[in-house]
């Protein structure tokens, strides 16, 4: 680690005392208020209050930790904190406090479940290098950080985006109808209101084996598409974890590509469309449509309908649903397939783009772990990274190389 030295957690702590400032009960959060209310989950501000009794405005900024959650927070504004679990970390003068947040964040810090994690913190060494190189360390990891927290903006906008406009499509559909009443509400006055069980045939996966952590059936050719799958699809099933061999097969029950599947078990009405054939256990129901309904459309529709079927999904040790349950389930066939191609291509579109965002994002999340861990250890320094290739990578104005780093490039 070159010239650096290590040095353990607490000894780089200021001892703070905000004596019995009181702090805010979950159950007293507001959506909206005067001040933000910093709490050990993972959201920065979980949320707010009027109540400025317990307003922390002084020895700014803090590093929030965890303590069950282990989540760190940089918090270099006013708030009030949440009840349980959040320890506040100030570190001595001569530690830039924004390094000693990303040094913490590179600590291997092992969950111990629901159980207090502080002291296990403070046992733990961090690297400290020149006040230079802290702060040249803390602005790159922070321009990846404020690249990260971009994509999921633009991710959420955008999935707010498409929800918006499935809703305005389902409803109100592309050829400018007059609108008539039905059970799910207004829906352009050519279209049928039918049922799943009458618009398509369904039919139940199929996994003979318990328990499943029997290797025996595994590992052949076989895509073996399991709930987990389905629920992170965003509607098309490109990946999978797990695979069946011949005789795993000869237990399950195997559906072509082109099938929708629906979980029926725990998480309750996730739909995606299978790209490959797939072997499929009876937590899950393969909807095949009739052929005046297209496959895309009502896959899509089904995406509209997952908060209710969960809603109404019975209680018990765990949700469960069935064919039956899905038979009655109402769902709308417009006449013209023209027009369900075209809504398809609308929503295509977006899917197209939130997709886009989230491989961003999975790409700058890969640079942050593997920088935050590299500068950390000395591995790799400010001055040696090649910024043409961060800037392409995080965006080309997010990455600015810092002034000690550039100065110490020309000098060398």
């Amino acid at each position: 680690m070159f010239e650096w030295s290590t040095v353990t957690v607490e000894s780089c702590l200021e001892r703070l005392n905000f004596g019995k400032t009181p702090k805010v009960l979950t159950r007293d959060y507001k959506s909206s208020g005067s001040y933000p209310v910093i709490d050990q989950g993972q959201k920065l501000i979980a949320g707010w209050t009027d109540d400025d009794r317990g307003l922390i405005s002084s020895n700014l900024p803090v590093v929030i930790f965890g303590d069950h959650t282990r989540a760190f927070k940089y918090v270099d504004f006013p708030f009030i904190r949440g009840a349980d679990g959040t320890q506040l970390l100030k570190p001595k003068a001569g530690i830039e406090p924004l390094f000693f947040y990303y040094a913490c964040r590179a600590v291997d810090l092992p969950s111990r479940g629901y159980n207090r994690h502080f002291k296990a913190l403070k046992e733990k060494e961090i690297p400290m290098p020149p006040p230079g190189e802290q702060r040249n360390i803390a602005r790159i990891l922070q321009q990846i950080d404020d690249a990260l927290s971009l994509q999921d903006e633009q991710l959420q906008a955008i999935t707010n985006l498409k929800r918006a406009t499935t809703r305005t499509l389902f409803t109100r559909g592309l050829r400018g109808e007059a609108q008539k009443e039905t059970e799910i509400g207004p829906v352009p006055e050519s279209w049928k209101v039918s049922t799943l069980g009458e618009a398509a045939q369904l039919e139940r996966g199929r996994f003979m084996h318990r328990p499943r952590n029997e290797s025996r059936f595994y590992g052949g050719a076989t895509p073996f598409v399991q709930t987990g799958d389905v629920v992170r699809s965003g509607g098309r099933i490109r990946e999978f974890v797990q695979t069946l061999n011949e005789d795993g097969v000869a237990i399950s029950r195997v559906f072509p590509a082109g099938t929708i599947l629906i979980t029926i078990a725990a998480n309750i009405g996730f739909t995606g469309i299978l790209q490959f054939d797939s072997a499929c256990p009876d937590s899950l129901v393969a909807i095949t449509p009739n052929q005046s309904l297209k496959v895309e459309f009502l896959e899509y529709f089904l995406q509209t309908q997952q908060g209710e079927m969960d809603k109404l999904a019975p209680k018990g040790t765990q949700k469960n649903i069935n064919i039956q349950f899905l038979t009655p389930w109402p769902v709308v066939v417009p006449p013209d397939e023209d027009e369900q191609r075209e809504i398809v291509a609308i929503l295509d579109a977006i899917d197209r783009k939130i997709d886009l965002h989230r491989k961003k994002r999975a790409v700058l999340d890969d640079l942050f772990k593997v920088l935050l861990h590299k500068l950390m250890t000395g591995e790799v320094r400010v001055r040696e990274l090649n910024w043409e290739r961060l800037a392409d990578l995080a965006g080309k104005v997010l990455i600015v190389q810092p002034e000690e780093a550039s100065s110490t490039r020309e000098q060398g």
